[in-house]
């Protein structure tokens, strides 16, 4: 099939003058080079496309693709990861990754926890505070956790994060406002163990690859998967396999998650223990980073012992099943001898 392929690369967009954070979410050069040896391994022809000011001028010009790799995130606004999935819909042009509907849930994540506390699913209570005098009415009982209600790759998120005090509350809440322009979200804080579950698949076919206990290593934040530990995961933190009972539990709350929430093909989600060792959902992933070394999907595809190449495989046969049949099998390639995702 011909692929084209819709980023932001980090790259070009601190070359025009932002900032490390702001970029945080964006991909390395090496990602898009990983995915398009990938594509081409898989027998694929990959076209480079960029970010969504790019897809619309190439749309403009007549460009079309039998299926758009799309892992852009974009930049302003609650519906960004929405903007390439909506105009791909309004061209008819089927694409990997989830629909804008899910998009912008899932970047919202009180909307988020909202759908998943009336489908009866656990999550922490949270409060979404939009001002200052908001912050000091919050009626949760101490520790909370506050974070910018819309952002990703932990931006916001410090050893601050964990509130133990009404005016430790309204200090973070204030600093968030000003700093990133977007509602708080307060939520009880979950001072058990972490994971994050890699989900394959749509609908009633999806199912967990796996969960993988995230571990602050010494002289790392400890409570709290940070930005600092994220950026430098290779330094702070141990990555590994949660097959024991809670890591079961995660796996089994972030699949039905993924199902009440309509993601796609593959996602990635987060799940916390509470005090009594209870999983709780703290946020869903349906546009999860694809570094092959430094995503946390990859990482644990990489513990389960799933390739780069055989994930990119099951995540095109996955969104496959939106191409019309008769260029759904171009170029398709099998990956038996570099591994396949197990059954």
């Amino acid at each position: 099939m011909r692929i084209g392929i819709t980023y932001d690369l980090r790259s070009e967009y601190l070359a025009r003058g932002y900032g490390l954070e702001e970029t945080a979410e964006f991909d390395r050069d090496d990602t898009v080079e990983a995915l398009e040896q990938a594509l081409e391994a898989l027998g694929h022809q990959p076209e480079r496309i960029g970010s969504v000011g790019a897809l619309v001028d190439a749309l403009a010009a007549g460009r079309r693709w039998d299926l758009v790799f799309n892992i852009a995130e974009g930049m302003h606004g609650f519906g960004r990861e929405a903007q390439v999935p909506a105009l791909l819909d309004a061209y008819g042009i089927p694409y990997t990754f989830s629909d804008p509907l899910v998009m912008s849930v899932c970047l919202h994540k009180a909307v988020t926890k909202q759908v998943m506390a009336a489908h009866g699913l656990a999550t922490p209570a949270f409060r979404l505070v939009h001002t200052v005098a908001e912050a000091r009415e919050v009626d949760l009982p101490l520790p909370l956790f506050a974070k910018p209600v819309a952002e990703g790759t932990s931006k916001g998120v410090d050893r601050e994060s964990v509130i133990r005090s009404r005016e430790a509350l309204v200090a973070a809440c204030e600093r968030l406002l000003a700093r990133y322009r977007q509602p708080v979200l307060v939520e009880r804080f979950l001072p058990g163990r972490e994971f994050t579950v890699g989900i394959l698949g749509s609908g009633a076919r999806a199912r967990a690859l796996g969960a993988m206990e995230v571990v602050a290593l010494a002289g790392a934040d400890l409570e709290v998967y940070s930005y600092e530990n994220k950026e430098l995961c290779e330094e702070r933190v141990v990555y590994r396999l949660a097959t024991d009972s809670a890591g079961r539990a995660a796996s089994r709350l972030a699949l039905e998650c993924w199902r009440r929430i309509g993601g796609r093909d593959v996602g990635r989600i987060d799940v916390r223990l509470d005090e009594q060792g209870r999983a709780s959902l703290i946020e869903v992933n349906p546009l999860p980073g694809l570094h092959p070394g430094h995503s946390d999907l990859p990482i644990l595809c990489g513990l389960l012992g799933i390739p780069f190449l055989a994930l990119i495989e099951r995540i095109l046969a996955s969104a496959s099943e939106r191409v019309p049949r008769r260029v759904r099998g171009r170029g398709r390639r099998a990956v038996a001898s570099v591994g396949a995702v197990p059954a």
